[in-house]
């Protein structure tokens, strides 16, 4: 029997030991896409508990307290830190197959050094344990540990990037942190609130927004402002893929119902949606940018609960109509419209996995290294045997050898052991194939196909030069 979450935790056999020991684990780390508040970076910010830093906006582990029957006063409430870690640790071992299981585990080795498993029994001891340890660290502390070296947070178009301001200015912070272009809440037309964000977005950009063509150039415009403050790639999130032939008076149709507060038809919606989004990838190309499209996400499905809590707060689940098929034609729009950037496409629904790789395949060239890639596996997929699917897929059907690797897509700096979890299971599997005659044992070309994947084709990919 192996020991529970040893030094060759997911690591079977001894090429994969091998690849992971002296290979991936001595990669620094990229972490192109995730939520963590930049503010938390420039103030350099330092944790009350284990609690705040662990539990705090961490909707993952939220709902699992929910599925354990914790009372939501106790999840999301005032509740004291200590109780509200304690009852986390009396559903943790309950949670035998989660990848949660693994990573607060891996956590709680990496960082507070805390092999034994986390109970309810020993819960009071391990805190204070943890406590202990986290004194000694500050948020751009526990990134120094996992050795990050870029990260990108995800930005609003109205935000005047005070913070990134901050701490690019700073000149004891040797790490990049960058924004990201998140222009969801002025492409998402039917969602509720955007007449209100659109006035935000004019009086930010200083001029009237009455029509696509207008919210477009205001668009275009905070792209300008965000590449002047160091941006290199933009993150579209929708709910589904959508296309439709860019008909501007379709769209002006969709912006003039959202502005007074009605839902446009989907077809108008879908036109509005496909016209500016062409309109921003086509700036991307400009200026070099990538473009990751996370699509596929069933939203906000307890209502009760999202009039409490708010979006992100745990009640988003996979959509079974992500429209992947949609794809093909809106990349193929963005290249008869001159301007289809580097791309990274991730569906929620793992079932596009497939489909998403072979439809890259068709939009290859340009002198670019995978300029169309399948995005690693996100959110309810980002476990062993989600991450398995997804990169033999890609293996299968594109190029592993070019994938541009992992990202937490997480609000916690204890997270970046998700980069850990992700370089076990890829060398487990390179293992397997070279074990079983698959691959030959070129330890040199083993080794830089590791090293490109964990960091090296990211860091080229984005122009992170780091």
């Amino acid at each position: 029997m192996e020991k529970f979450m040893d030094k060759d935790f997911l690591l079977s056999t001894d090429t994969a030991k091998w690849l992971y020991h002296e290979v991936a684990e001595q990669m620094p780390i990229i972490d192109y896409h995730c939520h963590i508040n930049p503010q938390e970076i420039a103030e350099d910010r330092k944790f009350e508990n284990i609690t705040q830093v662990w539990l705090g906006g961490d909707h993952y582990k939220w709902r699992q307290m929910r599925f354990g029957g914790i009372p939501e006063e106790i999840i999301t409430g005032d509740a004291d830190p200590r109780e509200k870690f304690r009852a986390f640790a009396s559903i943790l071992p309950k949670l035998i197959g989660n990848p949660m299981y693994h990573w607060s585990h891996l956590e709680l080795q990496r960082v507070f050094g805390i092999t034994e498993p986390l109970t309810e029994e020993n819960a009071d001891k391990i805190y204070d344990q943890c406590n202990e340890v986290l004194a000694q660290y500050t948020a751009r502390g526990l990134m120094r540990k996992f050795d990050v070296k870029a990260v990108c947070t995800t930005d609003d178009p109205c935000d005047d990037l005070h913070w990134h301001d901050a701490i690019a200015a700073d000149e004891t912070m040797e790490i990049r942190v960058l924004p990201a272009f998140r222009p969801d809440k002025g492409v998402n037309i039917e969602k509720a609130g955007f007449a209100e964000y659109i006035e935000k977005l004019s009086q930010v950009c200083g001029f009237g927004i009455g029509s696509t063509e207008d919210a477009v150039k205001a668009l275009l415009a905070r792209i300008d402002y965000f590449a002047e403050h160091g941006c290199l790639c933009a993150d579209h999130g929708l709910d589904y893929c959508m296309y439709a032939q860019p008909d501007m008076a379709r769209a002006d149709a969709a912006f003039a119902e959202a502005m007074k507060g009605g839902r446009p038809a989907k077809e108008d919606a879908d036109a509005y949606k496909t016209l500016v989004t062409l309109a921003c990838a086509k700036k991307y190309a400009e200026l070099g940018w990538v473009m990751q499209i996370h699509f596929g996400c069933l939203r906000d499905n307890n209502k009760p609960q999202f009039a409490k809590l708010g979006p992100d707060t745990g009640y988003d689940a996979v959509n079974s109509k992500s429209c992947v098929e949609n794809v093909a034609p809106l990349l193929n729009a963005c290249l008869e419209n001159e301007g289809l950037p580097k791309t990274i496409l991730y569906s929620l629904n793992p079932n596009d996995n497939t489909a998403l790789v072979t439809i890259a395949g068709c939009f290859q060239g340009g002198g670019v290294v995978g300029r169309v890639q399948q995005g690693s596996g996100w959110w309810f997929n980002d476990n062993r045997s989600g991450m398995r699917s997804q990169m033999t897929e890609l293996a299968n059907n594109g190029m592993l050898g070019c994938f541009v690797g992992m990202l937490t897509d997480s609000r916690s700096f204890l997270s970046y052991t998700r980069h850990e979890y992700f370089r076990r299971i890829l060398c487990e599997m390179i293992g397997e194939w070279v074990e079983s005659g698959q691959y030959p044992e070129d330890r040199k070309q083993l080794a830089g196909l590791v090293e490109d994947i964990c960091f090296h084709n990211t860091n080229a990919f984005f122009g992170f030069g780091v």
